[in-house]
């Protein structure tokens, strides 16, 4: 019996698909340029190597088992997964990445990220768009198959040194909100993003929400506090804002955050543009502290190759995300457009 791995070669797929859509083995064999003889022995082969009918001899026509519709259903879906994989092994080598991985800090406006996400998504979505209106069972392929970009986008969320830790250690290669605080060891480039401003909230019905003036260490200490927790692992997580001694309640990101202050379940400071409707709306109230007011001062960065003056040299994906980064609308939504429309 021949070797089924052996026998299911694209050829083979292909020809199986050119008599389903032709709908006669004569046909297809007109079509495929052989002699019907020729395609018959052919699926016997095919046959005898799965050990299954594929066709219904007792039909005058080139009917379809059961195992034939399988066989033609998962052969085109392989005929298009062929083509993809080729396509998108002649991008990489036109100079766009196989993966980018982008770490987003977590106070940030993840609505733009994933505004910036469709944009560069858009043109492999136009790309494979025209490839689909080809024949892929013709073998058809596309011109242009070059200019999409191959890239899959990771995206993941960190907080305060755990961001910048992503980038250093190589799990992400573009850090979106990192501070400039921390040790460059050498082949990190960073661009100034903007400034987060913060407010110090609180339930309407909180106790430091009635207190006149601005609140103390004093009182803040007997309050619990909700703290985000700093993704970093193998370097030094930060804390901030937290005194020694004060109840904290933990939580994995700034939007849990902000709906354990909406549920009264502590205080702390929350970045101004989040909290804003929420405060429009008295669902939260912000205080002064007599520790002023708190802003984060954010970057992009990545990691440029040794001896590389700027963007020249990397990436074609990494080259069109620090594009967009450049303009001043997008770090400006960045820092403060939690919902809406690019201004």
């Amino acid at each position: 019996m021949p070797d089924r791995r052996q026998s299911l070669t694209p050829d083979a797929l292909l020809m199986m698909d050119t008599i389903a859509r032709t709908g006669s083995f004569a046909a297809a064999a007109r079509e495929l340029g052989k002699v019907p003889s020729a395609l018959t022995y052919s699926v016997r082969q095919l046959e005898d190597a799965l050990d299954v009918l594929l066709f219904d001899r007792s039909s005058r026509q080139a009917q379809l088992t059961a195992a034939g519709r399988e066989l033609l259903f998962e052969g085109r879906r392989l005929l298009q997964e062929m083509d993809a994989v080729a396509n998108r092994v002649r991008r990489v080598a036109s100079g766009w990445e196989t993966q980018l991985c982008i770490s987003v800090e977590d106070i940030l406006a993840m609505p733009v990220i994933f505004e910036l996400v469709q944009a560069f998504c858009a043109v492999r979505d136009a790309r494979d768009a025209r490839d689909a209106r080809q024949p892929v069972a013709a073998g058809v392929a596309s011109d242009s198959a070059d200019t999409g970009p191959a890239t899959r986008l990771r995206l993941r969320t960190d907080v305060l040194a755990g961001t910048w830790e992503a980038l250093v250690s190589g799990q992400a290669d573009l850090a979106i909100g990192v501070s400039d605080e921390h040790a460059n060891p050498g082949g990190i480039e960073l661009r100034p993003l903007g400034e987060v401003p913060f407010v110090y909230c609180m339930a309407p019905h909180h106790p430091l929400a009635a207190v006149d003036g601005p609140l103390v260490d004093a009182q803040l200490v007997h309050h619990r506090a909700v703290a985000v927790a700093d993704t970093a692992q193998r370097t030094t997580p930060m804390t901030v804002n937290l005194l020694p001694g004060q109840d904290v309640l933990t939580v994995p990101n700034m939007r849990a955050k902000l709906e354990a202050l909406l549920r009264h379940l502590g205080c702390g400071y929350v970045p101004e543009p989040l909290a804003r409707p929420h405060l429009v709306a008295g669902r939260l109230v912000a205080r002064p502290t007599a520790r002023g007011t708190f802003g984060a001062r954010l970057h992009y960065a990545w990691r440029a190759e040794r001896g590389d003056p700027g963007a020249m040299g990397l990436g074609r994906a990494l080259q069109w995300w620090l594009q967009q980064l450049e303009s001043p609308v997008t770090r400006r939504a960045l820092v403060e457009r939690h919902a809406g429309p690019l201004d």
